[in-house]
């Protein structure tokens, strides 16, 4: 029976930090705009008028644990 082993040919370079930053603020403002909306969007800080958001994201609040009614 034969060994193999894989030997990368190409060496392995980090990412710069102020490459992948502006993508990580990004990703945490879109998740944080998320959350609000899963999570707040109901009566008194509602952006939105009716409770369209609301039952659209109904079970994800449960699943995430939130009081809705």
């Amino acid at each position: 029976m034969t060994d193999t082993t894989f030997t990368p040919t190409l060496p392995v370079t980090a990412i710069p930090l102020r490459e992948w930053l502006p993508w990580a603020i990004f990703a945490g403002l879109i998740l944080l705009f998320a959350i609000y909306f899963v999570g707040a969007e109901q009566g008194a800080t509602s952006l939105i008028s009716g409770m369209y958001v609301h039952e659209f994201v109904h079970d994800g609040r449960h699943l995430l644990g939130f009081p809705c009614h």
